[in-house]
């Protein structure tokens, strides 16, 4: 079919090491109009909330050094890839290098571009992954 988009097929998992660095949220699509006089009216955009992690804590030299040629891999958002989100596998915080297992595994992409700021040992990177499907 002309101008049918393919669902999306990721080829990498990102790594354990990093996997534990990220708090999970939730988004609730939803349409909000609000009026003059103060009333508002809301209506569902979407059946399921959609699911963001976004890096939680300073990185190592080393471990950086891993996000970023991870990120350079995946060309920024551009390709999606496995995540496992720790808490949702069984048994918890187990993880699988392959991308086989399916209890716990998201199919995300980055949300955002490169930003980073280095300080003594650590590293803040602002990143955040969506899920696409």
């Amino acid at each position: 079919m002309p101008g049918a988009v393919q669902n999306a097929a990721p080829a990498a998992v990102l790594p354990q090491s990093l996997s534990r660095a990220f708090v999970h949220t939730r988004e609730y699509p939803v349409i909000d109009n609000e009026y003059r006089n103060g009333e508002s009216q809301r209506s569902v955009e979407a059946s399921t909330s959609r699911k963001k992690w976004r890096l939680a804590k300073r990185l190592t030299p080393a471990q950086l050094q891993a996000l970023r040629a991870f990120y350079e891999a995946r060309n920024g958002p551009a390709e999606p890839f496995y995540f496992y989100d720790p808490y949702e596998t069984n048994p918890k915080f187990s993880y699988d290098p392959t991308g086989q297992a399916t209890q716990g595994r998201h199919t995300v992409r980055f949300n955002c571009e490169w930003s980073q700021s280095v300080s003594l040992g650590r590293a803040v990177v602002e990143i955040e992954l969506v899920e696409v499907a």
